[in-house]
């Protein structure tokens, strides 16, 4: 049996083949600095860890070595992962999906976003978050880039995997539904 300290250590490096590095997007002009939703990003390494699995930021800002800053314009959806540890082992392990919103719009609160977000997928647990990590990434094998699916997919999956069922495969004619009904509601 290996040691509690051995196992968090262990646990720790699972995720890795699921980390990416968040696509700095410039655009032209950028959203004003009010209207963009900053994320806090640490790099702490065996003790807590933030990072964006997926999503085109809008701007970043360097704080340190281990910590800076990415901003999303309103309507952006990306994945903010967070992972800490002890000298036991994982502490936390969270995945949130969460669409950046327009300041008009309601917002939940969540530990180093900023103002909030719009939840469209929380998890907590290794399991569910490494599950969760898998579904993203069958989602961009399946050709799609994972911040351009229907958000209602991201609801989909977590209700599947809250109560132990694989969610359905995002498809081809779930995305192009998702812009037709996008293309008729504006």
């Amino acid at each position: 049996m290996t040691a509690p300290c051995e196992q968090g250590a262990r646990e720790a490096h699972d995720y890795l083949p699921h980390h990416r590095e968040p696509r700095v997007v410039v655009t032209t002009p950028p959203p004003s600095p009010e209207r963009l939703t900053w994320v806090e990003l640490v790099f702490d390494p065996g003790r807590t860890e933030r990072w964006i699995r997926f999503g085109q930021a809008a701007d970043q800002r360097l704080v340190s070595r281990r910590n800076r800053f990415v901003a999303f314009a309103p309507g952006a959806v990306f994945a903010f992962v967070r992972w800490a540890s002890n000298d036991h082992g994982t502490v936390l392990s969270r995945l949130d999906v969460l669409q950046a919103a327009d300041p008009s719009r309601d917002r939940i609160a969540i530990p180093g976003v900023l103002p909030g977000a719009v939840s469209l997928l929380r998890l907590n647990g290794w399991r569910r978050v490494r599950r969760a990590l898998e579904v993203i990434d069958a989602v961009e094998a399946g050709g799609f880039e994972a911040h351009a699916v229907a958000p209602d997919y991201w609801r989909h999956v977590q209700a599947r995997l809250v109560v132990g069922l694989a969610p359905l495969a995002y498809t081809a004619e779930r995305h192009r539904a998702f812009h037709l009904r996008r293309q008729v509601s504006s």
